[in-house]
């Protein structure tokens, strides 16, 4: 059973822009946070930025200022705006869920930024 699909990388130039989307069920939206995190090849996953069922948001401090997280109650659906895009930005992007409903990932989706 798929909870989390994700949407929205690809291959951008430095200092261009790329929209993330997850779409979940919404058993998991409504009372889950959402969040997206990366990983880079040979690194660990790291948290990109989180936002609660309230929208209170939370940013990785290499993130803030670029990239932004928001979410769309009425489509079960979170996003990531990141703008002002790194090479070192270049990782899998995972949508992750958790909260009361359980814990959840996505099956990831590329971006790489091209120098």
């Amino acid at each position: 059973q798929v909870h989390l699909v994700e949407s929205g990388g690809g291959l951008v130039q430095a200092g261009g822009s790329l929209r993330l989307s997850c779409a979940a069920s919404s058993a998991i939206f409504s009372i889950n946070a959402m969040g997206w995190y990366r990983q880079a090849p040979g690194k660990q996953r790291e948290l990109v930025a989180r936002i609660t069922t309230r929208g209170r948001t939370n940013y990785a401090d290499s993130m803030k200022g670029r990239f932004t997280i928001s979410r769309d109650n009425a489509k079960n659906t979170v996003y990531l705006q990141m703008n002002s895009l790194k090479p070192e930005d270049t990782a899998v992007y995972y949508c992750h869920s958790e909260g009361p409903a359980g814990s959840f990932w996505g099956q990831g989706t590329q971006v790489t930024v091209a120098s």
